[in-house]
């Protein structure tokens, strides 16, 4: 097959970015090849950062070669003759499986000069990550390549005109290049009766959180959030009520049952205000506080951000640090206007995908869990009893038999009492540790 072949087979396929943004694959490529210049690079981005997130790693773990063959393709594609693999230099049995099959690949003259004496040269080296989630964004991971810090350019020029080292470079995610060889060998048709009409294929998803069968699930999209909850993932633990999913990580946002039955691909997510991101898939339950959720998720980006642009940087700590006020039960109803409106300023005016996509948790977990908010703000009570400042443990005076069983826990001697008399918890000094509360054996504490 000529390149212009191979792209088109691509383009048929309905390959879509499997990284998170979705961009259609096979014109990705062409884009890289009518930019003409003397060195052009092929780049696998194997920084998988989102917590939760095992995708990327299980591939490169467990079929190294796929990944390789799609880059050599890529290659031939576009006439680039060097592939870089930016891996998280904290998957070291990647890495090392890695090294063997590139060596491999090598020694069979998979790779190298002339290859199958078709006058077509291409070799692959990895390249490093220290563990910079926003070197998850393309142009960020092409700096920290070169040496530099971890930080996203505007865009245009995009990668495929000035990347690496100022050469074109195309930029895929180890998904998207381990979807080429099957499409090659099976065909576009085959691959694009699988799916929904704008996002074709299968999608790997990890499965975590408070779920029965927690692990890596493949599913064809269009496939609904509950077959992939109930039926695959076996129902919530402990037969507990599902509350939320939090797909695309902390770029993502809560989805809730209402979701449920909606057909997971690209379009109807974003839709629903969430993202498909590399695919993690994390499941909570009725006593998760969606609150501490959103300021969960909100704490990771703030660490991660690079730092470059004002509304990220400076944006997302005072979003972070508004939630902090509200789970310790210092906020108001005022602060919750502040709070979306801030959120939307810091989604329209940030730099790359990371400070845009960085409110979603808040933005989502607003929408769909409001009144879990105003509890916090004008009960100043947390409904599922997780922010640990807005609640208090109570010893009932009628329960309690005196065995001070809870006042010997205690490890801050808040709890006072006689034997055989009904205790007491200060709470003035309480850390709300729950020690009590696992250790009586007559059901004498509650939590309020």
């Amino acid at each position: 097959m000529t390149p212009e072949e191979v792209i088109d087979e691509i383009k048929r396929s309905g390959l879509r970015g499997r990284g998170g943004g979705g961009f259609p694959t096979g014109l990705k490529w062409e884009l890289t090849r009518k930019v003409k210049a003397e060195q052009k690079y092929v780049v696998c981005n194997a920084d998988e950062g989102d917590p939760g997130a095992f995708m990327d790693r299980s591939i490169l773990e467990g079929d190294p070669h796929t990944v390789l063959e799609a880059m050599a393709i890529n290659g031939y594609c576009t006439e680039a003759s060097k592939g870089l693999i930016y891996i998280r230099a904290e998957y070291p049995l990647a890495i090392e499986r890695l090294k063997i099959a590139i060596d491999q690949a090598r020694e069979y003259g998979l790779l190298g000069d002339d290859i199958f004496g078709t006058g077509f040269s291409f070799d692959i080296e990895l390249r490093y990550g220290a563990g910079a989630f926003v070197c998850g964004e393309e142009t960020a991971l092409i700096h920290s390549m070169e040496g530099l810090r971890g930080e996203p350019t505007v865009k245009p020029p995009f990668p495929s005109e000035s990347g690496y080292k100022g050469a074109p470079t195309n930029v895929n995610n180890v998904e998207t290049y381990a979807s080429v060889p099957v499409i090659l060998l099976k065909g576009a048709d085959w691959f694009s009766s699988i799916g929904t009409e704008k996002s074709k294929g299968t999608k790997v998803f990890a499965l975590a959180g408070k779920v029965n069968n927690v692990g890596l699930v493949e599913v064809p999209m269009g496939t609904t959030l509950r077959e992939v909850i109930f039926d695959i993932g076996g129902g919530i633990k402990g037969g507990k009520k599902f509350k939320a999913v939090q797909t695309g990580g902390p770029s993502g946002g809560c989805l809730t049952e209402k979701h449920l039955d909606i057909p997971i691909d690209y379009d109807n997510l974003i839709a629903s205000g969430s993202m498909m991101g590399s695919g993690g898939m994390i499941v909570m339950d009725e006593d998760d506080c969606m609150v501490s959720v959103a300021k969960f998720y909100l704490d990771f980006t703030v660490e991660e951000s690079c730092g470059k642009c004002a509304p990220c940087r400076i944006g997302n700590k005072r979003l972070y640090e508004m939630l902090d006020t509200i789970t310790q039960g210092k906020g108001t109803v005022e602060d919750l206007s502040k709070l979306r409106n801030l959120a939307n300023v810091i989604k329209d005016t940030s730099l790359c995908g990371l400070g845009q996509t960085s409110p979603n948790p808040v933005l989502s977990t607003m929408d769909n869990f409001y009144d879990e908010y105003l509890a916090h703000v004008k009960d100043h009570k947390c409904p599922s009893g997780q922010c640990k400042a807005l609640m208090s443990y109570i010893i009932k005076e009628d329960a309690c038999v005196g065995c001070t069983l809870c006042a010997r826990v205690c490890p801050v001697d808040a709890i006072s009492g006689e034997k055989k008399m009904p205790h007491v918890i200060d709470q003035s000094i309480c850390i709300k540790c729950g020690a009590c509360f696992e250790k009586c054996k007559f059901d004498a504490i509650f939590i309020e």
